[in-house]
């Protein structure tokens, strides 16, 4: 078995390190990932400049681009001996809930293995410090242990949110939807010495549908939330609407 293994915080990222000390002996690793942290880098690649791709002293390699670029690069530059099997990315420092999902660089670069055609699954740890990293790099491994036993039909893409608990204070592993996050905070309005004035992007909102079945209901119970994840963007049940308003056009 071929394993892509990547990331949005960065190639030195303990969940990183902690997701693939997780998957040793499931086959074989191959670890590329951003040189510095692209969260909320969502499914952006790098069209501006080129791209250039290192090896660290762990071991990893590093791409100075977003998490995307690192799994496009990877797939589609030589860096593999081979069609990876699976693509798993994470663990993030941070929930990947609900609406996050559409910003987050974790979930991108599982996306990115996704669109190739390959099965892929994002890993987030929902609060933000490291706390039980262990645990759940745990059970990320039984996931990707589970995925590997009993393969499921492709295409898929799963988003996991584990809480940080001690392994054996998890209350198991729900299959959920993704709830909703109210609106994110304002932003925040400062100034550099030069008195110019910047702004650094607010909070995220807090749950707006945290209802059971969802992933804020999972974690909050204690489960580790699994979610699957499709891209098709298309409206299905507006289609007829916008056909009969467009039709004088």
């Amino acid at each position: 078995m071929r394993i892509l293994v990547s990331n949005d915080d960065g190639y030195n990222a303990p969940g990183l390190q902690a997701l693939v000390d997780a998957l040793a002996g499931l086959g074989e690793l191959t670890v590329v990932a951003p040189e510095t942290n692209h969260s909320g880098a969502s499914n952006s690649l790098t069209l501006n400049r080129p791209l250039t791709v290192r090896t660290a002293s762990n071991g990893f390699t590093y791409v100075n681009g977003t998490p995307s670029d690192c799994v496009h690069v990877a797939l589609t530059g030589g860096l593999m001996e081979g069609r990876p099997d699976l693509v798993v990315s994470g663990i993030n420092n941070g929930a990947n809930m609900g609406d996050d999902t559409l910003y987050s660089g974790t979930v991108a670069a599982a996306t990115e293995g996704y669109l190739f055609g390959i099965p892929a699954i994002a890993f987030s740890l929902i609060e933000k410090g490291w706390e039980h990293i262990d645990s759940a790099a745990r059970a990320a491994r039984q996931v990707v242990e589970r995925q590997l036993a009993k393969p499921l039909a492709a295409p898929v893409l799963l988003n996991v949110n584990i809480p940080n608990l001690p392994f054996e204070q998890l209350t198991g592993f729900q299959v959920t939807r993704l709830g909703k996050r109210h609106p994110s905070e304002p932003v925040v309005r400062t100034t550099t010495p030069y008195g110019d004035p910047v702004y650094w992007i607010g909070p995220v909102g807090l749950a707006a549908d945290a209802a059971p079945g969802t992933d804020f209901h999972a974690v909050a119970q204690g489960a580790v939330a699994i979610t699957p994840l499709r891209l098709d963007l298309t409206h299905h049940g507006q289609l007829d609407e916008v056909r009969a308003w467009a039709e004088p056009l």
